[in-house]
């Protein structure tokens, strides 16, 4: 979730986007389907009110997620592939403004593995709405990244636990 040029850029890890691959293969290899999350707005963002903290300075504007956008595009390190579902979102959950819950249920999918940037944010959000929904959930604690590692260590390691399995992708990869 949300592994856009211009989210990736603003947490540099060079070790994130080979790890986020290697879980992508894993779920390629084992017939589980590989959706996309991205944010994303209509020109002039007639989605956001000023009242919005973290994208109210966007309301009115044009749009940061256009599809030309080169920032705002999936990283090409971890590019989608022929028959990968993308979703845009239009907050931070990925379930909020957009058809994730549809194309899940349609799927007949009922447990998701998570990843993201930020572990405070999306994933964060996701999780506790997926939960919220009954969704199965794992989340591969170092397929996500957030700006403040004491954040992401407190999250993975003792809140996500309540709601969902917490791995590693490589540990993910083994099982899956």
């Amino acid at each position: 979730m949300d592994v856009q040029r211009a989210v990736v850029d603003r947490y540099p890890d060079p070790a994130y986007l080979p790890r986020l691959g290697e879980a992508i293969g894993a779920a390629r290899a084992g017939g589980v389907p590989v959706i996309y999350v991205v944010v994303g707005f209509r020109p002039g963002c007639p989605e956001i009110s000023v009242r919005n903290k973290m994208f109210g300075r966007l309301a009115g504007g044009t749009s940061p997620a256009g599809d030309d956008d080169q920032a705002t595009q999936i990283h090409p390190d971890v590019a989608p592939e022929p028959g990968d579902i993308l979703v845009t979102k239009r907050r931070v959950s990925a379930f909020a403004g957009s058809d994730l819950d549809m194309v899940l249920r349609a799927g007949g999918i009922d447990h998701l593995v998570l990843t993201g940037i930020a572990t405070s944010g999306v994933v964060l959000s996701t999780v506790r709405q997926a939960a919220d929904l009954d969704f199965g959930l794992t989340v591969l604690a170092d397929g996500c990244l957030d700006a403040d590692p004491e954040v992401h260590r407190v999250l993975t390691e003792k809140v996500f636990p309540h709601q969902a399995d917490v791995t590693t992708v490589a540990g993910w990869a083994l099982t899956g």
